[in-house]
């Protein structure tokens, strides 16, 4: 078991330190890079594995149902904590729902589980993409308009795969293999930019950041349990689960943060942390889902 984890693990830090290492010494344009891995290579690997007619969707209806539950969810019962901490909720509450799906989340599922679990990881990320761009935009910004949320490279490629597949549409293997090598591109670079990303961490609201570390795995491990006793999900969905509701805040928290000037050095320190502590959850989660023998 500890050979399994030690195997999902180490690629994804070492991917990740190579991003460290290199922004140490150099000065990458990481926004140029996540622009270009968020407009093209993930909505190519978002619509490459939804279109793809061996992956029946509705196979996945319930653990799509589990997601939505543990990322709104997680929103509802921190709120109290929130408030009593006199937190600012705008700033607290997005960072604790909206996880790292995409730059963690679909490397540790395929790493830990195999190709076998790339349809459940995509399914996972565009849940909480979904939400944190309908959602998490709300609740900066009421005034946020739809059009401008559908306009999203990701939002469409989801909305078309889905029409795709659902709808029976065949897409020649030669395109879908064209989809599936660009989009390939997108999960290291995922990690190399999360790396370089981690040297920016502000440790001057580190207080914040430690209870963000704590609150954002717990609160989705809580809603998670629950969820897996009602819903009837294969092993490796609930695997799928289990590392989902355990990953630490997303990165582009601190990305809108910065769009909508709201608060973005405390969120900076909320997912830059978080992501940190990740380093001891996840092994533990992952230990966990081997034991059980869930895949």
């Amino acid at each position: 078991m500890i050979g399994q984890i030690l195997s999902t693990m180490l690629p994804v830090f070492l991917i990740a330190g190579c991003g460290a290492l290199y922004g140490r010494f150099h000065t990458p344009d990481i926004q140029g890079l996540n622009k270009l891995n968020m407009d093209l290579f993930v909505p190519l690997l978002v619509f490459a594995v939804l279109a793809d007619q061996q992956a029946p969707l509705q196979d996945y209806a319930s653990l799509a149902l589990a997601a939505t539950v543990v990322v709104l969810g997680s929103g509802i019962i921190l709120y109290p904590l929130a408030r009593a901490l006199k937190l600012n909720l705008k700033t607290f509450l997005p960072p604790m729902m909206f996880n790292n799906s995409g730059n963690m989340g679909i490397p540790i599922l395929v790493l830990a589980f195999g190709d076998a679990a790339l349809p459940a990881a995509i399914v996972l990320f565009i849940v909480e993409m979904l939400l944190h761009f309908s959602v998490g935009l709300y609740m900066l910004d009421p005034r946020t308009s739809i059009v401008q949320r559908l306009r999203i490279p990701i939002v469409f490629a989801s909305i078309a795969g889905l029409a795709v597949n659902l709808g029976g549409v065949p897409v020649p293997d030669w395109l879908l293999e064209s989809m599936d090598m660009l989009g390939g591109v997108c999960i290291p670079l995922m990690l190399f930019a999360l790396g370089v990303r981690m040297l920016d961490v502000d440790f001057r609201d580190w207080k914040l950041g430690m209870l963000g570390a704590v609150a954002c795995p717990a609160s989705g491990l809580i809603l998670a349990w629950p969820m897996i006793a009602l819903l009837e999900l294969p092993g490796l969905q609930v695997a799928s689960l289990w590392v989902f509701a355990a990953l630490p805040p997303a990165v582009l928290n601190y990305m809108v943060a910065e769009q909508y000037n709201q608060e973005p050095h405390k969120v900076a320190s909320l997912v830059l942390i978080s992501n940190l502590g990740s380093l001891i959850v996840m092994p533990i989660v992952l230990g966990l889902a081997f034991a059980a023998g869930y895949v």
